[in-house]
């Protein structure tokens, strides 16, 4: 598993928080990070999610560069 960590202490985090576990418990798809659980941990939200081992999707299009029709490939799916 993946834990990703979000702080609650900010403006509207609290809303963002509940809004991306809606969509990922919601959301069953194969080209979707399938979400575990959540758990609150000393004031941070902790999002329990698949592992991908590629690495985040920034961390890819940081190394890859992709033209304008590839974009819209990917965003597609």
């Amino acid at each position: 598993v993946a834990i990703k960590k979000m702080s609650l202490q900010e403006e509207m985090s609290e809303e963002l928080a509940v809004n991306e576990i809606v969509v990922m418990r919601d959301s069953r798809n194969p080209n979707i990070v399938t979400y575990l659980d959540s758990y609150l941990v000393d004031g941070e939200l902790w999002l329990a999610m698949e592992f991908m081992d590629g690495g985040t999707l920034l961390d890819v299009l940081r190394a890859v560069y992709l033209e304008e029709g590839q974009t819209g490939a990917v965003c597609r799916e």
